[in-house]
């Protein structure tokens, strides 16, 4: 019998093969072949690895792709119109802050998708790309006024504003320009969701958003609409001051409330507000905006204990919700938007790693946890120590079955933090030069990339029908050196 080891986290099953975690967590086009060593996209890990050296992030666009197009097909559904014939369109924003290359926002343009942007370098692989700037949003809670103007120069699609501040700064750079600027206003609805605190982005003490709260100091005069609940808010008086701001075409409200989310009601309860909002604000000034952006944040599959929803069940719980707090507060459908990034990228991806140094460290009573040292680490993937995220692996370049013992994957940094994958179990039998696969690391580990105790970053390699390309090269000693104004080559 296989028991579960003292140290290991409940969720974590004790196993003598891989196979169910591999159909759970890696693309759809990943398979053993003969061998039993693993293939992605039809390329094996071995001829990656030889070819584009370790770490390295593997991304299969097979899987980017179909994921791409299943939130857009399950959303258009969802929101098309029913019996009565009330429906809405709707528009689906990859996030490129999840991993973004010129090639990403190509694969997202061609699905049928938009690009949300987070910076003006993000801004500017999207324009690179040849996506059409009228499908490209600037998010960004402190946007330079030099990435206000390239926006709208570029004539992009929207500017999501954060605050009070943003609003006139957008104002005053429009009507420089002779341009309307098309904005959308971030608001924090209050829902707090139920996700590590650092990517919990809809409460209210944090620095993203308007809140519908009215201010401590807001006194309700005779004259207020004692039925609207929103009066004295921020968000409230950030509406007001767009409307009437010169050179702003007030296109509606966006809201995300956090990220790598499983459950449904978060989500229903923001769009509710949201919707409320709308109604009171056409009750006060017959004015009706044509948009709502419900934000991303769906949750992704990094080890067994997790359970996503597939895009048609995330469709269709809020198109439900939004229907009903529509007709509730008697307001047509608006125009809705969501803005996945992880949830299309992130099972998409894959990092090898080649296996080192390996040691037996004792931990309590005679108890001891295997340690695996890996040759990346927290340079290529920040989420663990940032996040305390979870994460699974499997021995790619060759299949083991057998005993398998209580693992913890680290790097080669000078950080006793440096994890890779917390918990997993490992067979007994990995040696030195195996090649390691850690699923669902397409999302955020790139983005994250640093050069911590001067390793280069890995590249980034695309596979599919059995080819690999590379989408950002791997970083060179000689490139990392040319920033330091020492070096003379």
């Amino acid at each position: 019998m296989n028991l579960a080891h003292p140290l290991a986290p409940e969720w974590l099953s004790p196993r003598t093969d891989t196979a169910d975690l591999e159909a759970a967590l890696l693309p759809r086009d990943a398979v053993r072949n003969d061998e039993g060593e693993l293939t992605l996209g039809g390329v094996s890990v071995s001829a990656l690895a030889a070819e584009h050296g370790t770490p390295l992030y593997v991304i299969s666009e097979t899987e980017f792709r179909t994921r791409a197009r299943e939130f857009r097909e399950a959303f258009t559904a969802a929101f098309a119109a029913d019996d009565s014939g009330v429906g809405a369109e709707v528009d689906v924003y990859y996030a490129g802050k999840a991993f973004l290359s010129t090639h990403a926002a190509r694969w997202a343009a061609e699905e049928g998708l938009c690009v949300d942007t987070a910076s003006g370098g993000e801004l500017a692989i999207a324009l690179a790309a040849g996506v059409a700037p009228s499908r490209i949003g600037l998010h960004g809670n402190n946007k330079s006024e030099a990435e206000i103007r390239r926006a709208l120069e570029a004539g992009v699609g929207r500017i999501i504003a954060d605050s009070l501040d943003e609003i006139d700064r957008i104002s005053q750079i429009a009507q420089g320009l002779g341009v309307e600027a098309p904005v959308m206003l971030r608001l924090t609805p209050g829902v707090h969701a139920s996700t590590h605190e650092y990517i919990a982005t809809a409460h209210e003490d944090q620095k993203f958003g308007l809140s519908l709260t009215p201010a401590v100091d807001y006194q309700r005069s005779d004259h207020d609409d004692a039925a609207n609940p929103y009066l004295g808010s921020p968000a409230w008086t950030a509406v007001e001051r767009a409307l009437d701001a010169p050179g702003i075409n007030l296109l509606g409200l966006h809201c995300h409330i956090g990220s790598q989310i499983f459950e449904a009601a978060g989500f229903e309860v923001a769009a509710g507000k949201l919707i409320s909002f709308l109604g009171q604000l056409q009750q006060a000034h017959q004015v009706v905006l044509p948009e709502l952006d419900l934000g991303g944040g769906h949750g992704i599959a990094y080890t067994e204990a997790d359970t996503p929803r597939a895009p048609r069940q995330i469709a269709e719980a809020l198109a439900a919700a939004v229907r009903t707090a529509c007709a509730e507060h008697g307001i047509g459908i608006p125009r809705l938007s969501i803005e996945p990034g992880r949830a299309i990228v992130g099972p998409a991806g894959v990092t090898l790693y080649s296996v080192g140094v390996q040691k037996d460290v004792v931990v309590e009573d005679g108890v001891t946890r295997r340690y695996i040292a890996v040759d990346g680490g927290m340079s290529d993937n920040a989420r663990t120590v940032l996040y305390d995220a979870d994460y699974s692996a499997v021995v790619a370049s060759r299949q083991i079955t057998g005993e398998h013992v209580l693992s913890r994957i680290v790097g080669k940094h000078c950080e006793s933090g440096d994890i890779v994958v917390r918990n997993v179990y490992l067979p007994a039998a990995v040696r030195r030069g195996d090649l390691l696969a850690v699923p669902a690391t397409g999302a955020y580990c790139h983005s994250l990339s640093s050069n911590y105790n001067y390793l280069t970053r890995p590249a980034v390699v695309a596979v599919a029908q059995g080819e690999s390309r590379v989408l950002i090269r791997r970083e060179t000693e000689e490139q990392m050196l040319s920033r330091d104004t020492g070096y003379a080559p």
